[in-house]
């Protein structure tokens, strides 16, 4: 009789190890890649290399809206756009973040104006920006894929964003440049005869989604940023002393030589109908001896002249560009 019992004991026991783990084949797909993978990434790509100037575009994000059915409804004010805004804020705090831009309010620009109205400014201190960031959420889903077996089941939650982004010129309207980002967030329990975990609604999922897709696009922005040539404006000259904008923030160090470029003429193009400059021409060479400012707004440098001459130049149409082999 105890013999008997305890073979089907053994029996049972393999039964239910057998069900309790059930080995499901190997999906066939990408892996996603981690939010802290793609936000490690975009930080390596925001390194500055050793000796290259760094331009840190003025932007500012016009539009950012959902252009998804998730998050719709037909009641919904204007400004009612939740996940809209919520990505436009990531994307506000990723471009603050990264350190490589000047990023300035444009959404709730109507609330600054009201405020400097109260201090009695008349907002004539509102800077304009070099490129507005038009974009939306163009793709947001969720999936829910339960797998069981005999006496185990699990639930795995799956969301995926996309995001698209355009960069566009605020004073010609021209788009020179749009990329994308995606992103993906999981969440998976499960539980063996009724004990474990349960798979509730995780709504973190859609911000984590959200977040990887914005870290995503922020790398091509950055990319971007770093193919401009580096250039800045000359504040003031005092005999053979220049102060011009710009200082380590950008890359500058004491002991630089950078050159001293005169534009050269625009004329507008009948086959494109956008001015084109013609090139440009060096006229002097000036070294950087001192540093001044405390932060990206009031930083410059101080430089003395090398060779050539400043004299009888329009200081204010002459910029200071990167030297060639420097």
């Amino acid at each position: 009789m105890k013999l008997g019992y305890c073979l089907t004991a053994a029996v049972m026991a393999s039964v239910l190890g057998a069900c309790a783990s059930p080995n499901y084949p190997p999906e066939a797909k990408d892996a996603p890649v981690a939010p802290a993978v793609q936000r490690q990434a975009q930080q390596a790509a925001m390194q500055p290399v050793e000796s290259t100037k760094i331009l840190k575009r003025k932007i500012a994000i016009g539009r950012f809206s959902n252009e998804t059915r998730y998050g719709r409804t037909f009641v919904r004010s204007e400004s009612g756009d939740p996940l809209g805004k919520q990505t436009s804020d990531m994307l506000a705090s990723r471009l603050v973040e990264s350190g490589a831009f000047l990023v300035f309010e444009r959404p709730d620009l109507d609330k600054l104006v009201k405020e400097q109205a109260l201090t009695g400014n008349s907002g004539a201190d509102i800077v304009g920006v070099d490129s507005l960031i038009l974009g939306s959420l163009t793709e947001f889903g969720r999936s829910t894929v339960t797998r069981g077996g005999f006496l185990s089941s699990s639930k795995m939650q799956k969301v995926d964003a996309k995001v698209e982004i355009r960069l566009a010129d605020p004073k010609t309207g021209h788009v020179f440049f749009s990329a994308s980002g995606r992103g993906s967030a999981t969440s998976e329990a499960g539980d063996v005869m009724g004990f474990g975990s349960n798979a509730d609604y995780d709504g973190s999922l859609n911000d984590k989604a959200i977040g990887a897709a914005v870290s995503d696009v922020m790398n091509s922005l950055v990319v971007k940023l770093k193919e401009r040539p580096w250039r800045t404006d000359i504040l003031k000259v005092e005999g053979s002393r220049l102060y011009i904008s710009g200082g380590a923030r950008q890359g500058l160090k004491v002991g630089d030589v950078l050159t001293v470029m005169r534009p050269g003429d625009k004329v507008k193009s009948g086959q494109s109908g956008f001015n084109i400059s013609l090139p440009s021409a060096e006229i002097a060479t000036v070294k950087v001896v001192a540093q001044f400012g405390e932060s990206d707004t009031d930083e410059g440098s101080v430089a003395e002249l090398v060779s050539g001459s400043l004299a009888g130049q329009p200081v204010t149409s002459l910029y200071i560009a990167e030297r060639k082999g420097s």
